[in-house]
């Protein structure tokens, strides 16, 4: 009989309460989640949060299947890149040897990628805002949105070589560290696919992820340091965690979770790195401010370019406003 770690499922639960919320961060927070509360070694948290993601992804992957929002060439495209090099990260890690020395490479990798993934989040959301100011910016007067560039999924011209590195560097990220597949990899799409819609960017990236992390899983099955009760605590605390953060996402400010998960994500990043208590704490506080001040100057410009955009030129009123130019109203004749 397998024995579950009822604090280990506690912590997953509330970790994949994030999850189901962001569809994001993952393997960014389990595994150093595992490592530093739980004090399970790198490798084993790496191996035993890839074969748990792999029980959960496909069902997710299903459902967007199903909704028609995943653009199966761009799935096939990163793939041909994600899985080989997925399965090929545990030989990389094994490249720094055995013991000590291989947790303490993986321990350092998982800290760069958890900067990765942070830089990643931070990118998301100004290419959001970014978007999202130049949709107001273009709005008519009812408020419709005219000019957009989102497109069908039929419509979007798949780039291979870009795709096919994306899927290649992603896959490395993931199979050394775990982290990557929702968060460093999506971050890509965007950047390289601006016209995906929101669904089909997740819908996609999703799917992707799925053979992504079961070749991973595979590595570090066979040559790994995968623990059947560590992954087991991880799947009965995350499968109802997942669950409900998914049935309170619609009203939860996804925002503000955001911030959050990207304070926690360099939180951990600098622990995982060696950074002291005090460091840590300096670094936070500046990052903190610096994000707070980067979002108010973005709000303001959206301010500022929505009410220009909506001027009337000087010397004429609104269409239908029933005055003529330069006739003084009724009142004052």
């Amino acid at each position: 009989m397998i024995d579950i770690d009822l604090t280990l499922a506690a912590g997953s639960f509330f970790v994949a309460i994030v999850v189901g919320l962001t569809g994001m961060g993952g393997g960014a927070l389990m595994t150093p989640m595992m490592m530093l509360f739980f004090n399970v070694p790198p490798l084993a948290a790496v191996s035993s949060d890839l074969v748990a993601s792999a029980v959960m992804k496909p069902v997710g992957g299903v459902v967007h299947l199903r909704r028609g929002t995943v653009n199966l060439r761009l799935v096939a495209w990163l793939c041909a890149g994600s899985v080989p090099a997925a399965f090929c990260g545990v030989f990389v890690v094994r490249a720094f040897g055995d013991g000590e020395r291989v947790q303490q490479a993986v321990k350092y990798a998982l800290g760069v990628a958890l900067l990765l993934a942070v830089a990643g989040l931070v990118a998301k959301a100004w290419l959001a805002r970014r978007d999202d100011r130049g949709v107001r910016g273009v709005r008519g007067v009812r408020g419709d949105r005219k000019g957009t560039a989102l497109a069908d999924l039929g419509e979007i011209v798949v780039r291979p070589i870009p795709t096919l590195l994306v899927g290649t560097i992603g896959g490395l990220v993931v199979g050394v560290s775990s982290v990557g597949s929702g968060s460093l990899i999506i971050v890509a799409l965007l950047a390289l696919y601006p016209a995906l819609k929101a669904n089909q960017l997740v819908g996609t990236d999703l799917v992707q992820a799925v053979p992504l992390v079961a070749s991973a899983a595979l590595g570090h099955l066979l040559f790994g340091d995968f623990q059947l009760a560590v992954t087991t605590s991880l799947l009965a605390g995350s499968i109802p965690g997942v669950y409900l953060g998914a049935r309170i996402s619609a009203w939860a400010p996804g925002g503000v979770i955001r911030a959050l998960l990207a304070v926690v994500l360099l939180a951990s990043a600098l622990k995982l790195l060696g950074a002291g208590n005090t460091t840590t704490l300096w670094i936070l506080g500046g990052a903190v401010v610096a994000g707070a001040a980067g979002w108010s100057l973005l709000g303001n410009r959206a301010r500022t370019e929505v009410g220009v955009a909506g001027e009337s030129p000087e010397g004429l009123q609104t269409a239908g406003s029933g005055v003529e130019a330069g006739v003084p109203p009724r009142s004052a004749r």
